[in-house]
């Protein structure tokens, strides 16, 4: 079964040899299939699909100009209809599609529920085992120019021991992985899916990193202790601890006594609930009404998203400037061409909970990784305080939210030093 709706399912083509598939790309390992039900995936979206998209985006009817000189009131019709005019011409789907289909994908079934993933395997031998979990308004896409350095370091100024087999999954209801038909997939399950997918495919000793959902759903990995997991890397810790969240969810002043860069989160975390937040209360308690108008119109979800990646991104509201804005584009119509819009905005309603609180103390190994544009800089006392075996805190020179999308020789370096010590 396929994301998206039963056009899109048709859009969507596996390749019918596994054996075929092992020969054509080089670097699938023989724990590529360990498992059963392990089938290899390719995308061809139908030109039809693509015409429709780009005609959508041509025949928008636009809000008017708002009456502000900012992005106050949101999105500036003068930001973005530029980029939906390049959008609707010449905007190519197609090279990112080749992109994807030259990495050896696969799907895979996991409690019910199928799971699209991207699995490159090192060349070096003792590489370690990590699977990497994106986040909402992210995709696969963020990772895609940080598996090189991580699978051959050695021609990315690491050495040999640096390595890494990466599994790149797509959370459900996001990408080409399907949509969850029933409640119940929330960051608990999903953590229990990765650990059941990366036995799947042989790893009984492995690692998890993640930021934004994926760092919730790495942290849950690690409170629920699954099978073969060794330690963690979030680029965005979930560490607030309870009486500070109580704090801020009262609106009340910040509390006497905190250090400098404690005061300096509790700032960062007042103004983004303030002036930011609402888009997540939407999706935690109405998924279902925002998301007709996600996969309705491309031009009310790019806006729903560019408003986020735009803020997010290291780049004084300017992500074209970090990401450049074809990768933008992809990733929007990674998410309009498989029609995830609503059942991605799903995930917040089944955590149901704030990405930045701390859940629990977790003893498992941990590093955390600050980037200078997070939403907010998690100062090490927190993250102290959430684990007990904090073994890698640093903070980063560059890049924001997106880490891995915004600066992946960076991300790939502070992953490696991250999980030196564990292997």
């Amino acid at each position: 079964m396929f994301a998206g709706n039963s056009t899109s399912r048709r859009s969507f083509v596996a390749a019918t040899a596994l054996a075929g598939v092992m020969a054509a790309v080089p670097g699938i390992g023989r724990a590529a299939t360990a498992g059963g039900g392990v089938r290899p995936f390719r995308i061809a979206i139908a030109d039809a699909e693509i015409a429709a998209m780009k005609r959508r985006i041509a025949e928008t009817r636009w809000a008017d100009p708002q009456p502000v000189s900012d992005d106050g009131q949101g999105v500036r019709r003068q930001t973005l209809q530029p980029l939906m005019s390049y959008w609707a011409g010449a905007y190519d789907w197609r090279k990112v599609e080749a992109r994807l289909n030259a990495l050896p994908m696969f799907m895979t079934e996991i409690d019910g529920q199928d799971i699209h993933f991207i699995h490159v395997r090192s060349r070096h031998e003792n590489a370690l085992p990590m699977i990497l979990t994106h986040g909402w308004p992210g995709s696969i896409l963020e990772f895609l120019d940080a598996i090189a350095p991580l699978t051959d370091p050695t021609a990315h100024g690491g050495s040999a021991d640096d390595a890494f087999h990466l599994v790149i999954p797509s959370i459900p209801g996001f990408g080409f992985s399907a949509k969850p038909t029933v409640s119940g997939w929330g960051s608990d399950r999903i953590g229990r899916a990765w650990s059941a997918l990366m036995l799947r495919l042989g790893y009984d000793r492995y690692v998890s990193q993640g930021g934004d959902c994926g760092s919730v759903i790495s942290q849950r990995m690690a409170l629920q202790k699954v099978p073969g997991l060794l330690g963690i890397h979030l680029n965005m810790p979930a560490v607030v601890p309870a009486d500070i969240a109580r704090t801020l969810a009262a609106g009340d002043p910040a509390p006497l006594g905190l250090s400098g860069k404690e005061r300096a989160a509790f700032d960062q975390l007042e103004a983004f609930y303030r002036d930011n937040a609402a888009y997540a209360a939407m999706m935690n308690t109405r998924p279902q009404t925002i998301g007709y108008s996600l996969v309705d119109s491309p031009v009310g979800m790019a806006a729903w998203m560019y408003e986020k990646i735009a803020q997010w991104t290291y780049s004084d509201g300017q992500p074209e400037r970090v990401l450049g804005r074809d990768a933008i584009l992809d990733d929007m119509s990674l998410y309009w061409l498989t029609g995830t819009g609503a059942s991605a905005a799903r995930i917040y309603w089944e955590d149901h909970s704030n990405n930045f609180n701390a859940r629990g103390v977790i003893d498992l190994p941990v590093a955390v990784s600050v980037f200078p544009g997070e939403i907010f800089r998690a100062p090490r006392s927190w993250a102290e305080r959430c684990y007990t075996n904090l073994f890698y805190f640093n903070e980063a020179s560059d890049g924001g939210h997106f880490a891995a999308w915004e600066q992946p020789a960076l991300f790939a370096r502070e992953v490696r030093a991250a999980f030196r010590s564990l292997r």
